[in-house]
């Protein structure tokens, strides 16, 4: 497929990240209250106006409220109703253009908000790179995968309450914490606070049993680009028996533009190979992975930005649909706005790490920032991600995700 044009000419530049074929959704504040919005190069479109206005007409209201549930909870043909009468729009040539023309507004002066509610979060561990260098960082190359690790996807159950659009400044977290020789635990400000680079999948139809992978691929409404911020040495201390938690519930950041998955569909990719065979649940159903380009950009307070990571979400060893496929297993129903995030997405070389965690080798081998050596997050540090597919003559952005690190309150408990 090629570029679609657009009689908005922004959207026509090669490099943007939001071309006619994107038709990303987030929700904008222009200055009078936040509204649905749909991102055409460097402008956003406002839905709920073209709404109002018998311009987007597909029946019962979908874009008068400041998020995106409505819409998802419509189905599938309602989606495919919406992006064709975008397109439709927004095309070069477009009957339209004059009554359309007047609801565009400046994305770089628009207020970004949370796209969607979310209803709850699971985050996965579905990255074989990345699991395989924190296992043996800790248990050694011969024990690096858990026996399991192969046959199903691992994940925990976040906090729907923690999760941040970009922009948004992260506190450094206070935990529990304690040094290999310490015996025993203090409670102090993080000091081992780290990013993770992952893809975000959003459920857009619920589940009231099991599902398979094909149908769970088809309750995907669509991914944003998460950020799963992580206290290295609260985690440390907590995790056993039962996994992350209070490391992991400071916050996770998300792209504030939802690509919707038929804007991907033509950038769908085969599945890895498999040296142990799924079982017939979560086998592979076809083209479930993507190709999708990804980086890590690290700014010091001072400093200047470094891309610091590249990597793909090929890498994947299990789909966001086998995720999703798995989570159902139990008979958990899923809802309208269950946000997935796919675990650390990480390359097999070292600088195609996405974390800090690992691109430092836990502190043992630091990166240089700006001629310094550095093994973790510091005060001031704003992380951004960033992932586009790239088409033939253009390409489908998600928009930076980013988060600013503020320093830790005062001790809380201090008397």
């Amino acid at each position: 497929m090629s570029m679609i044009r657009s009689w908005v000419d922004s959207a026509n530049d090669p490099e943007g990240d939001f071309p006619l074929n994107n038709l990303a959704l987030g929700v904008f504040d222009p200055g009078d209250g936040p509204r649905c919005g749909v991102a055409i190069g460097d402008r956003i479109v406002d839905a709920a106006a073209l709404e109002a206005n018998g311009l987007l007409d597909l029946g019962p209201r979908l874009c008068d409220r400041p998020c995106w549930n409505a819409l998802m909870a419509a189905g599938p043909k309602a989606w495919d109703a919406f992006r064709a009468r975008m397109t439709a729009l927004l095309r070069e040539g477009a009957p339209e253009q004059a009554r359309v023309a007047p609801h565009l507004h400046p994305m770089g002066s628009a207020t970004l908000h949370l796209p969607f509610t979310v209803a709850e979060f699971t985050d996965f561990y579905a990255g074989r790179h990345h699991a395989t260098n924190v296992g043996t960082m800790f248990r050694g190359a011969e024990n690096a995968l858990p026996a399991n690790w192969l046959h199903i996807p691992i994940g925990y159950n976040g906090r729907a309450s923690s999760v941040v659009v970009s922009g948004t400044p992260v506190r450094r977290p206070w935990g529990q914490v304690k040094a290999p020789d310490d015996s025993a635990p203090r409670f102090a400000p993080s000091a081992r606070f780290d990013f993770e680079l992952e893809l975000g999948a959003i459920v857009g139809q619920p589940s009231t049993g099991p599902v398979s992978v094909a149908q769970a691929q088809d309750m995907i409404f669509g991914y944003v680009l998460l950020n799963d911020w992580s206290a290295r040495d609260i985690q440390a201390w907590e995790y056993q028996p039962l996994g992350p938690f209070q490391s992991k519930a400071t916050a996770t950041t998300i792209s504030p533009w939802i690509v919707m998955r038929a804007a991907l569909d033509p950038f769908r990719a085969a599945p890895p190979d498999r040296e142990v065979p799924l079982l017939p649940h979560l086998s592979d159903a076809g083209r479930d992975f993507h190709d999708i380009t990804l980086a890590v950009t690290l700014t010091p307070e001072h400093g200047t930005p470094e891309t610091i990571a590249r990597t793909n979400t090929r890498e994947l060893y299990y789909s966001p649909a086998q995720q999703l496929a798995h989570h159902t297993t139990s008979g958990c129903p899923m809802r309208v706005g269950d946000l997935i995030g796919s675990g650390t997405i990480s390359g097999p070389t070292p600088d195609s790490r996405g974390s800090m965690l690992e691109l430092s080798w836990g502190g043992q081998t630091p990166i240089d920032l700006n001629g310094a050596p550095r093994a973790f997050l510091e005060n001031g540090d704003t992380v951004t991600l960033s992932g586009a597919a790239i088409g033939e003559g253009y390409r489908i952005g998600f928009g930076p995700c980013g988060g600013t690190i503020l320093p830790a309150r005062q001790n809380p408990y201090a008397p």
